[in-house]
């Protein structure tokens, strides 16, 4: 069980840009072309103006009449047709004779089965080994039916508002559903960042419903948008939290259970899967650092995001997050793994946000590229806008217009580079960067600051 008390730091970076929005879903990609997860619009069934395709079967027309024909006298055909008739009713008298012998074989056997069953059920009962309703498989995993039962007092949706321009370029707002999972008995709840960053961003409300339809109001206690994870607090006690797992002992292959509200009206709803692979590094539009995330083929979609994934034992061991939004991908989901995100939940718990990530100290021009590069016959790497006063950079001698192109020994390419090098440290760390500065390179020493909430 989650417990707020403990606290360990996290290697991170700054939180990154705005989110962009298409009519206003969250997206995420690559960074090129690659699109993933969309908190997408879902219109219901009694709303929806699409007739429904049902199948139905082709009439069958009858046969046209050909009409009587005018009698004659017995013909050779007539005396074979009674003929065939006496042979026919001989065939249907005998086959009766055989079917009257058959019924009564089957229904000697079944009499003689049903004494043998009523043998058995009475041996089993007095020996007190007739079974209740299975609990669990080989192994000490839950059946999935019991998981299910299990998820059910353990998931909760997540309600809260969008704000978005609208085809008219006026603001509008619409109702957006995710996720979450009970963390403590006490009501602390775990979900994604972007389930409720309009709700951070704009101080609109935030809804938690439970699995009998109890509503409560939350509070958004910490958030952290590098690892889009986030911590509510709803005002309960008795909560039935989960249980979280070990993500790090995880194999490829595992049986894994995704249970949540896809498309926001599908609530409660359980899929299965395998893990598919491990330490995918997952790039959003949002913060341009990659996050660690576990790959899966259990099928989530919008609304699913912020749910729990449990593995055979009834485990969380990650949170439903990602999937690719292009049309034709199928079978391929991302979670963070429960181990990162628990020592997030943690800091934001006990200290408001994730302590131990690594700052250095001044902000990069994200519009600095090769082309630029190639322009000005400088190197590529992050180009310095600014440097903050009495910080590190400022302390090893950093300026404004230098560009760094290494950190530590890695290569730096561009401002999602250094971005993603830095969340590979913590606070305290020190390191060595290569900077281009007036036609020369030259080497600094740095020990990184702690990255604090503005």
């Amino acid at each position: 069980m989650f417990d707020p008390e403990e606290s360990r730091p996290v290697n991170d970076a700054r939180p990154g840009e705005q989110t962009d929005r298409v009519n206003g879903e969250y997206h995420y990609k690559n960074g090129y072309t690659q699109r993933i997860y969309s908190d997408a619009h879902y219109v219901r069934a009694d709303q929806s103006t699409t007739p429904p395709r049902y199948y139905v079967p082709p009439e069958r027309t009858a046969r046209e009449s050909r009409g009587e024909r005018p009698r004659r006298g017995v013909s050779l055909g007539a005396v074979i047709a009674c003929c065939l008739i006496c042979a026919l009713l001989g065939g249907l008298g005998g086959g009766a004779i055989m079917t009257g012998y058959m019924n009564r074989r089957f229904d000697a056997i079944e009499q003689n089965v049903t004494k043998i069953e009523k043998e058995n059920l009475l041996k089993q009962s007095t020996q007190g080994s007739v079974p209740a309703a299975s609990t669990a498989y080989s192994g000490g995993t839950l059946a999935p039916g019991d998981l299910y039962d299990m998820a059910c007092e353990q998931v909760v949706g997540v309600s809260t508002e969008v704000t978005y321009t609208n085809f008219f370029g006026m603001r509008s707002s619409a109702a957006v559903s995710g996720s979450g999972f009970i963390i403590t008995a006490n009501g602390y709840i775990m979900t994604n960042y972007h389930v409720i960053e309009d709700a951070y961003k704009t101080g609109l409300s935030v809804n938690v419903i439970v699995y009998d339809g109890t509503r409560y109001k939350a509070e958004i206690v910490g958030v952290e948008p590098d690892n889009d994870v986030a911590v509510l607090k709803i005002e309960a006690d008795g909560l039935n939290a989960v249980t979280l797992g070990n993500s790090d002992a995880m194999r490829v292959g595992d049986v894994v259970y995704a249970v949540g509200n896809p498309l926001g009206e599908l609530d409660f709803s359980m899929t299965t899967g395998h893990v598919s692979a491990k330490d995918r590094r997952i790039v959003t539009d949002r913060n341009g650092g990659a996050i660690a995330m576990f790959q899966f083929d259990a099928a989530i979609n919008s609304g699913n995001s912020g749910g729990p994934v449990y593995n055979a034992r009834g485990e969380v061991v990650g949170i439903a997050t990602a999937k690719p939004a292009s049309y034709g991908v199928e079978g391929i989901g991302f979670a963070i793994p429960v181990n990162d995100a628990t020592r997030i939940a943690k800091d934001l718990v006990t200290s408001g946000y994730v302590t131990g990530k690594a700052w250095l100290g001044v902000t990069v021009n994200n519009k600095y590229n090769d082309m630029y590069a190639q322009y000005y016959g400088w190197p590529v790497g992050a180009y310095v806008d600014s440097v903050e006063r009495n910080g590190c950079a400022a302390k090893a001698g950093i300026e404004v217009g230098d560009i760094i192109t290494k950190l530590d020994g890695e290569a730096i390419r561009s401002y999602d580079d250094l971005r993603s090098a830095i969340k590979r440290h913590a606070a305290g760390e020190t390191v060595e960067i290569e900077l281009y500065r007036a036609d020369a390179s030259r080497t600094v020493t740095l020990t990184f600051d702690e990255e604090t909430p503005s």
